[in-house]
């Protein structure tokens, strides 16, 4: 139910009559003419010689040739994905694994993107490849038309550098493939007649062979449109044995229905709940409810991990072993399997814990040690090809002023060793990390984590972030744009865990999900009112970001907390909470929000709709909401119609910026991201008084 902080806020009922909606048009003239102005006015206001400064400086850094290459190991070789300023579309290339281990590694460029766009005039943005297992002779690459969703699938020869002729091609859409074999694939589109769901995902799942139109070949599988996706995969398997078609129900984003079956489709729904995460390789499987299970005889607790044979599962038995169970404040953070070990990362009161399991073993459990447990800690496996996998894997560590190093761990290796380690992209001189909690308007203890100078100096210019959202664990990192643009010069830098995230499972996730969703608003509020009452800032020193989801929590920060902060800047957000389901791929999130067509739903919905919400004659912040043109996931309309309603109740400091490409981020390439970040930030500066000094 909405809190007393939003029952004392006056609430415009849903305009169902609209009179911004022609801003939803993307490419329509009359939006697009408001759009330039309002970048215009923009650029004119903030755009100034320390914005340019800024964003040369954080371009350089992103561009610096010493950053660390990310790897991933298939048929020996190690391939990455590299930009700089030489190439700022990106190379995608290999190298030996002995090369790798150098200070300078010898780089087989396989395909120069910005060769291929100059070539074909286009706007080409690198979305990945899929090798062919076992063979890594042939990929199919992704390429996106300025960086949205939507992608371009392409067969690529890596042994003659060149696309295949007659190959397995699609045209721009959200699809997915897996390979089969060399001449079939897996193919979830929603390109063609009734293949797309509500959310614009694919509703089927194809058997495509070599030479065969994509839109003609072999439905296998079909989920209801109001479905959020169909999903189809290969599951491999590494002693031998046959390979079963795996075929999933994306049911929406926290329940999911899996079949196995064969190249006629499915033949059996694995009976798990519909809430269970699943993974399972050649001889056992490992299952992660969302919920309380109760089943043969045992109830195995929400955001547990639980073990068992698939020879036993399959057989009836239900007697599953518990890997892990969970306390409010130790959480399951992902797990994957990795040459017959189930490897699992938890977060024990926030810091990263890592357990190997072998079920070979009684499923006997041993620590990976040595990995820095604060930020965001995580490991993965070395090799992608699952036909390849020794049980290597590679781990990543960091946190706000240590740049990351990236670690290798061996079975049976005593302690994971350093291959690669970042340069220091910013000066951290006397900066110090702490970690602090507030009190949310219900009790609840709201943890963040602060970087900068120490002390408590009553006037710090704060940059406080945050997101709150669809489980997903908001862990402080190493930011270069923020690192560069404010620690560096002096300022406070602070990264809230509100609820609604999955810092601590999914009671967390629960307790700031769809009726509670503005209880994740309060904690970021809380978190803002803490850093006043230690003596860390004044709320005309506090600017405040987020975005996508933490962009609907800023836009509600304006309309519901709006004298806790001097600035706010909203990027690619959800504002407009009534149309949101029809918009793009809107209607994947009502899990997370409600469905606003449901009255039911709408009454707890509207509290946090900031477009329909806000009112003139407020004390709102500044506000600067950004966007870019080609975000296919969320709308750019929700930024335009907020700015062009605040703009006309007589908010003259409601700013709108729209990026012309990027997707649902920042930029297509490291100038577009350092112009974004750079921009964004300098609002901030001006908004809260705060002229640092470059040399502090």
């Amino acid at each position: 139910m909405p809190n007393a902080a939003v029952d004392q806020r006056p609430t415009v009922e849903a305009p169902d009559d609209d009179p911004h909606l022609f801003l939803e048009e993307i490419d329509g003239a009359e939006a697009l003419a408001y759009v330039e102005a309002q970048n215009a006015r923009t650029l004119a206001a903030f755009a100034d010689a320390r914005f340019s400064s800024d964003r040369d400086a954080l371009r350089a850094a992103l561009d610096r040739p010493d950053k660390i290459p990310m790897v991933t190991r298939r048929g020996g070789l190690l391939y990455n994905f590299w930009r700089d300023a030489e190439h700022p579309r990106g190379l995608w290339r290999r190298t030996t694994e002995s090369s790798y281990r150098t200070d300078a590694p010898e780089w087989d460029v396989l395909l120069d993107l910005d060769a291929l766009a100059s070539a074909e005039e286009a706007d080409w943005v690198w979305a990945g490849a899929s090798l062919q297992p076992g063979a890594h002779d042939r990929a199919i690459l992704f390429l996106s038309r300025g960086g949205g969703d939507a992608i371009a699938s392409r067969e690529f020869d890596l042994e003659t550098r060149t696309f295949v002729e007659g190959g397995f091609v699609l045209p721009e859409a959200k699809s997915d493939v897996d390979w089969i074999d060399r001449d079939t694939l897996l193919l979830a589109t929603p390109l063609g007649e009734n293949r797309a769901t509500s959310s614009g995902y694919p509703r089927t799942v194809q058997l495509w062979r070599r030479g065969e139109d994509p839109l003609a070949a072999t439905t296998l599988f079909e989920v209801p449109e109001a479905s959020m996706r169909a999903a189809g995969q290969v599951h491999r398997r590494t002693d031998g044995g046959p390979e079963p078609l795996v075929f999933i129900d994306v049911v929406g984003f926290y329940d999911t229905i899996t079949y196995v079956g064969d190249h006629t489709g499915p033949q059996f729904r694995v009976d798990v709940p519909t809430d269970a995460g699943l993974l399972w390789d050649n001889r056992h499987a490992a299952l992660r409810p969302r919920s309380d299970w109760t089943v043969g005889g045992r109830t195995y607790p929400s955001g547990s991990v639980i073990g068992i044979a698939i020879d036993d599962f399959l057989a009836g038995s239900r007697d599953f072993r518990v890997l892990f169970r969970p306390t409010p404040r130790c959480a399951e953070q992902g797990f994957f399997w990795s040459d017959g070990r189930l490897i699992l990362m938890v977060r024990d009161d926030l810091k990263a814990v890592f357990s190997v399991f072998d079920p070979e073993n009684d499923w006997a459990e041993s620590r990976i040690e040595g990995i820095p447990d604060l930020g965001p800690a995580a490991v993965w496996p070395f090799d992608s090809d699952p036909y390849e996998e020794n049980g290597d894997l590679l781990a990543y560590a960091a946190d706000p002023v240590t740049p990351p190093t990236i670690f290798e761990t061996r079975p049976g290796q005593p302690a994971p060793t350093i291959l690669k380690r970042s340069p220091a992209f910013f000066r951290t001189d006397g900066l110090v990390v702490t970690r602090h909690e507030a009190v949310s308007v219900d009790g609840e203890r709201i943890p963040y984590v602060q970087a900068g100078p120490p002390g408590e100096t009553g006037d710090a210019p704060v940059h406080l972030s945050g997101y709150g959202g669809f489980e997903v664990s908001n862990i402080a990192g190493y930011s270069v744009g923020l690192g560069k643009l404010w620690l560096e010069k002096g300022g406070t830098t602070v990264v809230a865990n509100i609820r609604g995230g999955g810092e601590f499972g999914p009671w967390w996730h629960e307790a700031g999900r769809r009726e509670n969703k503005a209880r994740s608003h309060d904690d970021f509020a809380a978190v803002a009112a803490d850093l006043v009452s230690r003596g860390v800032t004044t709320p005309e020193r506090l600017a405040a970001e987020g975005g996508s989801n933490g962009g609907l929590l800023i836009a509600n920060m304006l309309t519901r907390y709006p004298e806790r902060f001097g600035a706010l800047l909203c990027t690619v957000p959800l504002i407009d909470m009534r149309r949101y389901s029809k918009l793009l791929a809107g209607a994947s999130w009502i899990a997370e929000y409600g469905d606003p067509d449901d009255p039911a739903d709408w009454d707890f919905i509207r509290h946090m709709s900031a477009y329909h919400v806000a009112e003139p004659g407020r004390p709102y912040p500044p506000i600067l909401i950004a966007t870019t043109r080609r975000d296919d996931r969320v709308h750019p309309g929700h930024a335009r119609k907020m700015a062009r309603k605040l703009q006309a109740m007589g908010y003259e400091n409601a700013w709108l910026y729209e990026q012309a490409t990027g997707g649902h981020g920042s930029g297509k390439d490291n100038a577009e991201i350092a112009a974004f970040a750079a921009l964004g930030i300098r609002f901030l500066q001006r908004s809260i008084g705060w002229e640092p000094d470059d040399a502090a």
